[in-house]
């Protein structure tokens, strides 16, 4: 037996309406589903738009806060340009937290923002001609 298919990954937030509405306006997910779970929790499921997999964004006051650790986890996204990225936040009144930093070979580039809560988010600009063969 094994496992087969990743679903979804989970975050535990303390505003969990902010954290919805960063995920939907800066990043562009989509909201899924939002339901209580059967302890109490309350929960969101966002999707981008070309993945399968879900972020379960989650609320349980009753497991105390949350203090997320500097450089804990990150949640990576792939996207056209970094530039246009970066105008993207700069009209949200947001900025890249770290880069963004291009690849010598022109083959693409990262760079960070911060989500509430302190969770970090990395963008990936992979260029054409890599993202047709598939390698990074």
């Amino acid at each position: 037996m094994k496992a087969r298919k990743l679903l979804h990954t989970r975050y535990r937030l303390n505003d969990l309406e902010r954290s919805v509405k960063f995920y939907k306006e800066v990043l562009g997910l989509e909201e899924v589903r939002r339901h209580k779970s059967p302890r109490g929790s309350e929960l969101v499921f966002l999707k981008a738009p070309e993945s399968e997999e879900l972020i379960e964004l989650c609320h349980f006051p009753n497991s105390g806060p949350v203090e997320v650790q500097p450089d804990l986890t990150h949640l990576a996204f792939s996207v056209d340009s970094l530039e246009e990225f970066g105008k993207h936040l700069t009209a949200l009144g947001l900025k890249f937290s770290d880069g963004p930093t291009m690849r010598a070979d022109g083959s693409g580039g990262i760079a960070f923002i911060d989500a509430p809560e302190g969770y970090e988010i990395e963008l990936i600009q992979v260029s054409k001609q890599v993202r047709s063969s598939e390698t990074y």
